[in-house]
């Protein structure tokens, strides 16, 4: 079955999301769990909460991921910054629980002069006072693009951050195709290649979702600047193989191409045409 879904707003509530996801042909969705730029996070409404559980469920609704905020930053220099990342993710992650068994992704963050060494230590200290044996969700690492000093650059920094997590089995990845592609790994002419490096530094069972982009620049560009599906340079014939390879077509996928609701239904409804069941 192919999962497939876009980034939806969450300030009415998870029916509301549920019910535009379906409006627009998606079986599942992303949304942010606060204002992406930060600050404090909606009242949770229980009522809404089972109201979702019961739409999605009659609905074929699957699997749904969460997106921390981008300022949410693990491994900043400043600690009131870190602190700021250590709360949210505290609070988000026992937010979760109302939806158990969905995912939770952040951006690894950003070491700021630090260093990537630094940045992957703090980035794990962090998730190992955080995650718990109880919790339901998955909380997945993001790919990044490479620009300034991210972290999560290289599948090998994804790999050393989990192996410094104890209870990583609670840790999953999300490959953008957009970051990945900027960041130098060709998903348009090797993709078997950038697999099988994933599946030996990272492992293939830790992909846990896709964010399915165009890239608005070229391989290797480290721009981060996603393009509606078919109209950036990775392209749909790439985009064709992405969601019907192997490895890939049975993990969810989440558009973030710069899309209103229309948008993104003409995009699910290339993406369905394109995917071979």
């Amino acid at each position: 079955m192919f999962t497939i879904g876009c980034h939806l707003s969450a300030s009415k509530g998870f029916l509301n999301m549920g019910k535009e996801a379906k409006q627009i042909g998606a079986n599942t969705f992303q949304f942010f769990t606060r204002n992406p730029r930060g600050g404090a996070a909606k009242a949770i409404d229980e009522n809404d909460v089972k109201a979702y559980h019961e739409f999605a469920k009659e609905n074929g609704i699957n699997i749904i991921l969460a997106h921390a905020p981008y300022t949410l930053n693990a491994c900043a220099a400043d600690e009131r910054i870190r602190e700021f990342a250590f709360n949210t993710m505290v609070d988000d992650l026992k937010r979760m629980e109302y939806v158990p068994g969905n995912l939770y992704n952040f951006h690894p963050g950003s070491h700021v002069q630090q260093g990537a060494d630094v940045g992957i230590k703090l980035i794990s200290e962090m998730l190992n006072k955080i995650l718990t044996k109880e919790q339901t969700t998955t909380v997945l690492l993001e790919t990044m693009s490479g620009k300034g000093s991210e972290v999560g650059r290289s599948f090998n920094e994804i790999a050393e951050i989990i192996s410094k997590v104890e209870l990583n089995e609670k840790l999953g990845v999300c490959l953008d195709t957009c970051h990945v592609f900027d960041g130098g790994y060709d998903v348009v002419n090797n993709l078997d290649s950038v697999l099988e490096e994933f599946d030996k530094i990272v492992g293939l069972q830790r992909l846990k979702a896709i964010h399915i982009n165009d890239s608005m620049h070229g391989f290797e560009s480290h721009k981060d600047r996603h393009a509606k599906i078919g109209e950036g340079k990775i392209g749909i014939d790439a985009m064709e193989r992405i969601i019907n390879h192997p490895s890939l077509k049975n993990l969810p996928f989440y558009l973030e191409t710069p899309n209103e609701l229309d948008g993104y239904q003409k995009e699910i409804e290339i993406l369905k045409g394109l995917y071979k069941n």
